[in-house]
């Protein structure tokens, strides 16, 4: 039987101890320690990237769009906090000639930073792969810059998108009876094209942060699982901040950096249980006694 085949009816009708050995495997690689390193260097990279990207977009794109669409986008990330983080960002873009190039630079050193523990965490978890095949630390080096230019690629053209919709649109759309404002429509497309970007975006981490070749299905199947994870996440974690939450009363002036740190943790152990259902996955005819254990 092709081993494809073979893994995927082997979870299909054992899910639940698919789901125990997802489990078990990502406490034995310390998940949620991998995960805390992923979202500080997150947090200290989320503003300096954007910011980045804001600025060289600017020079081509309105930037009350850009900042629209980057809102938008934040949204997907931390839940609740984009319009205090998207405010941020439009200050120091308004100043960004006064940063000079070494600035420039600096802020373009902590964008890659979130990539790069993001690679290390991968290395743990595909341990499997790393103990046969390592990869050249220049490509290492190269991988985080690439990301961040295709972030600009795609912030560039849902921007474009957007801009191009509230253009063509009259001030009402009705449909099947309903009537809908433009605006409402703008904000669907471009939430639409944000969760695409995430299950790409996803993907892709998958299929490069790990060493050697991953298939695209395999991938495929970690950005799905993370982005539908990710998104019931995000709605929980936007109801609890609002209604049940003390961290206002706890850290006071503090709260929206904690809230958007336990926002990113929550999506970073979500990006590192996807990839630890892909590595199980694969693993599902190298682990000792699967055949046998799966078959029981």
């Amino acid at each position: 039987m092709d081993g494809r085949k073979y893994r995927f009816r082997q979870v299909i009708r054992h899910p639940l101890r698919f789901v125990i050995r997802v489990i078990a495997g990502f406490r034995a690689n310390q998940g949620l320690l991998l995960s805390g390193a992923v979202a500080y260097y997150t947090l200290l990279s989320v503003v300096p990237m954007f910011t980045l990207i804001l600025v060289a977009l600017s020079q081509v794109v309105d930037p009350q769009a850009l900042l629209e669409t980057t809102a938008a986008t934040l949204e997907l990330v931390a839940p609740g906090q984009s319009a205090g983080l998207t405010q941020q960002i439009a200050t120091f873009i308004n100043d960004w000639k006064l940063v000079g190039t070494v600035g420039l630079l600096i802020l373009l050193f902590f964008s890659s930073l979130a990539f790069t523990a993001l690679e290390n965490a991968m290395c743990v978890i595909f341990h499997h792969r790393v103990a046969i095949r390592r990869r050249h630390f220049l490509i290492s080096a190269i991988i985080p810059y690439v990301y961040i230019l295709l972030m600009s690629l795609g912030l560039f053209a849902v921007s474009t998108a957007s801009a191009t919709l509230h253009a063509a649109s009259s001030p009402e759309l009705t449909l099947l009876g309903h009537t809908w404002t433009t605006e409402g429509v703008n904000a669907l497309v471009v939430h639409a094209l944000g969760i695409l970007g995430e299950v790409l975006m996803l993907t892709s981490l998958y299929l490069v942060m790990p060493v050697g070749r991953l298939a695209f299905s395999h991938a495929l199947i970690g950005g799905v699982t993370a982005t539908i994870l990710w998104e019931l996440t995000r709605h929980f974690l936007i109801w609890y901040f609002s209604t049940l939450s003390l961290v206002n009363v706890i850290y006071g002036s503090l709260t929206s950096a904690i809230v958007i740190l336990l926002s990113v943790e929550a999506a970073a152990i979500i990006v590192l249980l996807g990839a630890q259902v892909i590595a199980e996955y694969e693993r599902i005819d190298d682990v000792p006694d699967a055949h046998a254990s799966l078959e029981t």
